[in-house]
């Protein structure tokens, strides 16, 4: 396991100038050489790093699954995350694109120190690199290149805002086209939520949830092998509900079941449905269902 604490040391190992700032830096991707023995390599580092790669050759393991860059191009990847990539360092085929690198320390005491944690692309464990056109392509190159050509130049007071604001604008964009694709790839999104489904009901037609408790948005994006947040922003741009809100919806669709075709008690049902207190299946029932879930049975029968 190899740890980049410093982007000049990424550098050193890749074969590359010294940085010419030591926080931020674009890379020509084209130009990285791996040492030659090396078929694989597993390693941490501390800063984010945003690639805009084609013809990339060996896989990398981000997380849980294999980065998916079947059809995308830009990736993103945040900082003590661990990387695993296999390298096929004998392919004729040459990798070229971008490497934007950029440390923590770089974005201390701005607005985007905060919000950079906000971008759901950074903490995916199933990554997914992201398609653009070429006229979009293009763009986000020329954004890169005005970040390269401001720390290049003079460093003055403003240089800092200068970047970060260049910086934002990159991944604002990226946002948009996230969203988009979580539209237009429709086979594999939908897979998803077919899995979720899936996995709900497996949750909660199992006797042991009982003793586990109400299965949360962290358990089931963990089953799945994704982070909360991509899980939610994928289901909420596919259903209109988030991760909290498909777990609700299929307690409900379970208690209507119990209460419309069992003879048990609303506090059996709340503890066979994970709850510790019926008080608080009654609340959360009543809220989704605008009813009790003993007027509902009422109503029912």
């Amino acid at each position: 396991m190899y740890k980049f604490k410093t982007i000049s040391n990424y550098h050193q190992f890749v074969s590359l100038p010294k940085p010419e700032h030591p926080l931020v830096s674009l890379v020509n991707y084209g130009n990285l050489r791996y040492p030659l023995d090396l078929r694989e390599i597993r390693w941490t580092q501390n800063y984010y790093s945003i690639g805009l790669k084609r013809n990339v050759r060996g896989k990398l393991r981000y997380g849980q699954q294999e980065y998916d860059f079947d059809e995308g191009i830009l990736s993103f990847i945040a900082p003590q995350q661990v990387l695993h990539v296999e390298l096929d360092q004998s392919s004729p085929v040459k990798a070229t694109g971008w490497l934007l690198l950029i440390h923590p320390d770089f974005l201390w005491n701005t607005s985007l120190a905060r919000k950079i944690k906000n971008y759901d692309f950074f903490g995916y464990a199933v990554n997914e690199a992201l398609f653009m056109s070429e006229k979009e392509e293009h763009m986000m190159i020329g954004i890169l290149k005005n970040i390269q050509r401001e720390y290049r130049s003079s460093i003055d007071k403003f240089s800092q805002n200068i970047i970060v604001s260049q910086i934002e604008v990159l991944l604002n964009y990226a946002e948009r086209y996230y969203q988009r694709q979580f539209i237009t790839r429709n086979i594999s999104n939908n897979r998803v939520l077919s899995q979720m489904e899936d996995l709900l009901s497996g949750y909660f037609d199992k006797e042991e949830i009982m003793e586990k408790g109400l299965p949360t948005v962290h358990d089931a994006a963990e089953q799945l092998h994704m982070s909360p947040n991509y899980l939610s922003s994928m289901l909420k741009t596919l259903t209109g509900l988030n991760a909290q809100q498909h777990i609700h919806e299929k307690l409900i669709e379970k208690a209507k079941e119990k209460l419309s075709t069992t003879g048990l008690s609303v506090s059996e049902i709340a503890y066979t449905l994970g709850f510790e207190h019926s008080q608080s299946f009654s609340r959360l029932f009543k809220s989704k269902t605008k009813l009790s879930p003993l007027a509902f049975r009422k109503l029912y029968n």
